[in-house]
């Protein structure tokens, strides 16, 4: 049974640090406010989700655990909303999403001349 909690614990914890990782990635490769903050918000509250699943199962202290669940339950109830209220405060302040130029859809062209 603790090799098991120990490869769970260890997976979820790879998993989470990778999509924070990927999250990061997405911060700097994506072109407009919008897609970058989705890409962190994401990919930050599930693994950091994560990351505090395998803490939990790694904890053998009942204090430490009941304090992992509480820091679990703030991020996933403070990361969306936060993430919505700063969206919504950026578009009330003018900033627009990055719209696709007219020759990047498909469809447009013939396929043959």
């Amino acid at each position: 049974m603790t090799l098991l909690l120990e490869i769970s614990s260890g997976l979820c914890l790879l998993i989470g640090c990778f999509l924070c990782f990927s999250g990061g990635i997405g911060i700097i490769r994506f072109p407009d406010f919008y897609t970058r903050m989705h890409a962190a918000s994401v990919t930050d509250t599930l693994g950091a989700s994560l990351v505090l699943i395998g803490l939990m199962l790694q904890s053998p202290n009942g204090v430490v655990l009941m304090k992992l669940i509480l820091i679990l339950m703030c991020t996933l109830f403070i990361n969306p909303s936060a993430s919505h209220a700063l969206a919504k405060a950026a578009l009330h302040n003018g900033l627009l999403p990055l719209q696709a130029k007219p020759d990047d859809q498909g469809g447009n062209k013939p396929s043959k001349p």
